[in-house]
């Protein structure tokens, strides 16, 4: 067993180069909070992390250049999200970060504050506000607030404010000291952003610009315009999300991938104000990651799940351990996405469909990853662990990964896909798409045989009133077709004989012309040409 392990993991270190690890890095991160950009516009990508600090205290935005700290800022709330995005065309084209925190989206552009983005306030249950009325005029004391709190909290429609919930997780000594402090402010719910994504605008270029998606902690999904920051689109959703997964171009289609807090994943399309598709589990999502056409779901039951884009289930592996993050890894020059997986037993397992790909064994519990372009390396690894340690790899270009089925079932070859001739592709597509929308084309069918008999019984209702066409008087009398057929027929030989009268004495030669008119026209049907001695008598043409 160990000499198998052993050479397992120099298969895994030849793929692999180490190139940083820092066990006090001091990192608390999520795979949603770390961005790569080229913040500078040099060529060289820093690594944006939201730091979730320690507790409710020391939350930061850092910046890494290398294995150094470049920069870092303070935040106010615990950071959900981080991403980076072009906003604008103007030039020099450098991202902006956008850092998801509380109700508040606060985006930086070369690394210092430019605008801060509010969720819209909610509606406010009215007792709740009649009660903290009652208190800021000192007519109930804290304890009867609290009682009344709980029954509205237990029956109203409405959920309680913050400030409400923190009130009620109060001490009875504390209690005195928050009324006094908050009961002359207006009382708002404000809600908390939970997950946030990018979408491109309207082109699919890697520069192009994006539109912001989040979603809410009132169920709602929010597309913001990514210069004026005004909602574009706004969709609700049954539970809360807490996964995305955004692709497409807003102004022309795209499709939204949001796995929310009661199990399910639904997939929202452009002018859809509820969700086409969804997909029942019985496990909590704990990871979400689209992979060309497919969708790659965990679960906390230790499995992986592979999804089509109509929610039809493809595939389950599972795994040797509780999934800890997840996250996309593309390498461009080879045309390969693949899905990271991050195990609670210290490893991190590389998946391509159902097939395991790779394993790389850690010296912490994962907690987030992201691959992409690190500095002037394409293809780097970055992770950061349970103890706040920092891992940095490098894929080599040499290379291989080969597939390794672990799930039982058909062999791998049966899953490779049969290189289809365009016309039958063409064929297979219009057969699906005709299955698909049965019902539209055959009304589309009977609206068009409609409009055309429409169309034959008013002409021939007009023909009828205007006496256009010889029509017979009963129905029982057969029609009657004269063809007209004419007398002469290009292309063949009419022999004409005439006579003449010469005109000359002389009896020389010449050209005699020829023409055919019909009685009471000028225009010539027929000429010809004759070159022979003249004379009176007949001639044949």
């Amino acid at each position: 067993m160990s000499s198998s392990s052993d050479s397992s993991r120099e298969g895994e270190s030849s793929k692999w180069l180490d190139a940083h690890y820092d066990p006090v890095a001091g990192l608390n991160s999520l795979s949603s909070c770390i961005a790569l950009a080229d913040l500078h516009g040099d060529g060289e990508y820093k690594m944006v992390v939201g730091d979730l600090g320690s507790g409710p205290y020391n939350m930061k935005l850092k910046v890494f250049k290398g294995t150094s700290l470049l920069s870092e800022n303070a935040l106010l709330d615990m950071p959900t999200a981080v991403v980076a995005f072009l906003m604008d065309q103007n030039e020099p084209r450098t991202p902006a970060v956008a850092v998801a925190s509380g109700p508040f989206i606060f985006v930086y552009k070369n690394l210092r504050p430019y605008f801060k983005f509010t969720l819209p306030a909610l509606e406010v249950n009215a007792l709740e506000k009649e009660v903290w009325d009652q208190a800021k005029e000192d007519r109930i004391d804290p304890l009867t607030l609290k009682e009344m709190l709980e029954g509205i909290r237990d029956k109203a429609e409405i959920p309680l404010s913050v400030r409400s919930l923190r009130f009620l997780m109060l001490d009875p000594q504390e209690m005195d000291a928050f009324v006094n402090t908050y009961k002359q402010v207006p009382l708002k719910r404000q809600t908390v952003i939970t997950c946030m994504a990018t979408l491109k605008k309207n082109m699919a270029d890697e520069d192009a610009v994006c539109c912001l998606v989040i979603g809410t902690e009132s169920g709602e999904i929010f597309i913001l315009d990514p210069e004026a920051f005004t909602i574009l689109t706004r969709v609700s959703l049954p539970s809360v999300p807490t996964l995305l997964d955004v692709n497409g171009q807003y102004d022309i289609e795209y499709r939204v991938t949001v796995a929310c807090r009661n199990g399910n994943v639904y997939i929202l399309r452009r002018d859809s104000k509820r969700p086409k598709y969804s997909i029942e589990l019985s496990a909590q999502v704990v990871g979400l990651v689209r992979v060309q056409k497919n969708i790659i779901i965990g679960t906390s039951q230790e499995t992986l799940h592979g999804y089509s884009q109509k929610g039809k289930r493809l595939w389950t592996v599972t795994l040797p351990a509780s999934i800890m993050t997840m996250s996309l890894l593309e390498h461009k020059s080879r045309s390969i996405q693949a899905v990271l997986v991050g195990l609670k037993n210290l490893e991190v397992h590389l998946y391509r469909d159902k097939n395991l790909l790779s394993v790389i064994s850690t010296p912490d519990i994962v907690t987030s990853l992201c691959f992409g372009r690190y500095g002037r390396e394409d293809d780097t690894l970055i992770m950061t662990t349970k103890g706040g340690g920092l891992i940095i790899k490098i894929l080599k270009r040499t290379a291989q990964f080969e597939e390794k089925d672990t799930s039982s079932g058909p062999p791998i070859g049966q899953s490779i896909k049969l290189n289809v001739p365009k016309k039958t592709k063409l064929y297979v597509d219009q057969t699906l798409r005709e299955r698909e929308n049965a019902v539209a084309m055959h009304r589309v069918f009977q609206m068009d045989l409609y409009r055309l008999r429409l169309n034959a019984a008013r002409a021939y209702v007009k023909a009828l009133d205007a006496s256009l066409t010889p029509v017979s008087s009963t129905m029982q009398e057969p029609l009657t077709l004269n063809a007209i057929v004419p007398l002469l027929v290009p292309g063949l030989n009419y022999p004409i004989e005439t006579f003449i009268d010469c005109c000359s004495d002389k009896g020389i030669s010449d050209i005699i012309k020829v023409f055919v008119l019909k009685e009471g026209k000028s225009t010539p049907l027929i000429t010809a040409h004759i070159s022979m001695p003249v004379s009176e008598g007949l001639v044949a043409a």
